[in-house]
């Protein structure tokens, strides 16, 4: 009777860790799947402005931090620094950086200079203007404007994934600094006088939504 008791005991343990273990796997399986599985909501963006055409929902979402680099320049009978280029790298998911952003001609436009996103894993790349004619929005006026911006270009990356071609709209909100500066443009011994001034913004990405195609 012991040696059977012994052997019943043997064999409920081994059940119980099978059962454990087929459980820790399954919750391994599943949790990548709930990850791909949640969605991302649209910013609130005032007056219901800035929005993405229906049929396209945000696929991925980054913090910017970085600066909007501006150069001295003549502008009619005086000066102003214009903007040259971004340079910013956005974040998520504890400061994990997605893509960097800034300036590039667009092969899709005969190389029109564009604002540009590059992943930072897979190289896709992705080109948008501002959205016209109502793609601009002044939130903060302390800070540089909201935008949404059409995709007029992509370009597949390094690997099979190509995050970024799939993009159709970039909304620009939550805008923190970045204006050029008010000072230091005033005269012609100021032209080519750079300035790079630190802003930060969150970036939405959108897709067609499945069973949608955009006009």
């Amino acid at each position: 009777m012991n040696y059977i008791a012994l052997v019943n005991q043997v064999t409920r343990r081994i059940l119980l860790v099978a059962c454990t273990t087929a459980c820790a796997l399954g919750l391994m399986v599943s949790l990548p799947q709930l990850a791909q599985a949640q969605t991302i909501t649209p910013p609130d963006v005032p007056g219901g402005k800035l929005k993405a055409e229906a049929g396209n929902v945000p696929f991925l979402v980054g913090h910017a931090t970085g600066t909007q680099n501006y150069v001295c320049q003549p502008s009619g009978g005086g000066f102003k620094f214009v903007l040259f280029t971004p340079q910013a790298t956005l974040f998520k998911d504890h400061d994990k950086q997605i893509t960097t952003h800034f300036f590039s001609p667009n092969p899709a436009e005969n190389g029109i200079i564009r604002a540009t996103w590059e992943d930072s894993k897979d190289t896709s790349t992705v080109w948008a203007k501002v959205h016209q004619p109502d793609g601009m929005l002044t939130v903060d006026q302390t800070a540089i404007a909201w935008l949404l911006l059409d995709v007029v270009g992509t370009q597949g990356g390094a690997t099979s994934s190509n995050t970024l071609t799939k993009t159709t709209f970039i909304q620009r909100v939550n805008t923190v600094g970045g204006l050029p500066p008010a000072t230091g443009c005033a005269s012609l011994a100021d032209v080519g006088t750079p300035a790079f001034v630190p802003y930060q913004a969150d970036y939405f990405f959108y897709q067609k939504e499945k069973g949608h195609t955009n006009n």
